[in-house]
């Protein structure tokens, strides 16, 4: 399914390629940054295999929370609201406010998210919008979350916790050089030794890591180590699309396994060559 909400840098024209280049086989999935959740609410269901959902934004882990555990009360709580610009910005203020139950935090949030140009949250977008027509979304998003766990934890942190040979991390940072604009969304921006310290904790990790950036010298110096492959791709610029529908935007994709390990595995497995216990921990993406 597609996510319940749109949100920068957002991974909907890449998931092919995602899907494509992930490991075969895992028991742990983790998606360090989560943002939209476009590649968590994606993933097929796999018995037996471990989700985590994280985002270092404490109001959007708080949403993603209330969509999974309450999603009734969320619905509820928008149903009369109003797409005008005082209640946008009525909202935006609210959010500052330190006595408030998650689900009404939430409401806040979810109403900026969906008002906002462009997803930024700083400005009303003065478009009409039907807030009643998410709701469908929202009650699919709740049944999909239902086994996922939601984290708010800096990517050092959780890289640490869940880390095992089985792990497979997927991680969509703040691309290099545009990180200033993640303080719009409630974060307080990443920074180089923020890209440092992601690059040390994938490349000392157990598990299998799979990370997209922007095409970029200094991510590229970063990630020159040995047993790393970068695959260099493009897409269509959603920003520039409506000035120029052919512009290109440049990306990478990183990981420290094969990338090619999931076409090699084309073999069908044999009833009688299966010992019980073999893939007992390994998943497919």
């Amino acid at each position: 399914m597609k996510s319940f909400i749109p949100w920068v840098g957002g991974k909907s024209k890449l998931l092919w390629l995602i899907r494509k280049l992930s490991p075969s086989r895992y028991s742990r999935f983790i998606d360090v940054f989560g943002g939209s959740g476009t590649v968590t609410l994606s993933r097929p269901i796999q018995p037996g295999c471990m989700e985590v959902y994280n985002d270092f934004n404490g109001l959007l882990a708080n949403l993603y929370r209330c969509v999974r555990d309450k999603p009734d009360l969320l619905i509820n709580a928008l149903k009369y609201v109003l797409n005008s610009r005082e209640d946008f910005d009525r909202a935006r203020l609210a959010l500052r406010r330190k006595r408030t139950t998650d689900i009404q935090r939430a409401a806040w949030f979810y109403q900026v998210i969906r008002q906002s140009y462009a997803a930024a949250l700083t400005s009303f977008a003065s478009q009409p919008h039907d807030m009643w027509s998410n709701f469908p979304l929202i009650e699919q998003a709740h049944r999909r979350l239902a086994d996922v766990v939601v984290e708010n934890q800096d990517f050092q942190t959780l890289i640490r916790h869940y880390d095992r040979p089985v792990t497979f991390f997927y991680c969509d940072p703040p691309y290099h050089a545009t990180e200033g604009y993640y303080q719009n969304i409630g974060e307080d921006g990443f920074t180089e030794r923020d890209h440092i310290r992601l690059r040390d904790a994938l490349l000392s990790m157990e598990g299998k890591f799979l990370l997209s950036y922007n095409d970029d010298a200094f991510i590229r110096g970063l990630y020159d180590a040995p047993g790393i492959q970068i695959e260099p791709v493009t897409r269509l610029n959603n920003i520039r699309q409506r000035y120029d529908p052919n512009c290109q935007f440049s990306e990478l994709l990183i990981a420290n396994y094969d990338m090619a390990e999931r076409a090699h595995a084309t073999t069908q497995i044999n009833l009688f060559d299966f010992q019980k216990g073999e893939f007992d921990e390994t998943y497919v993406f």
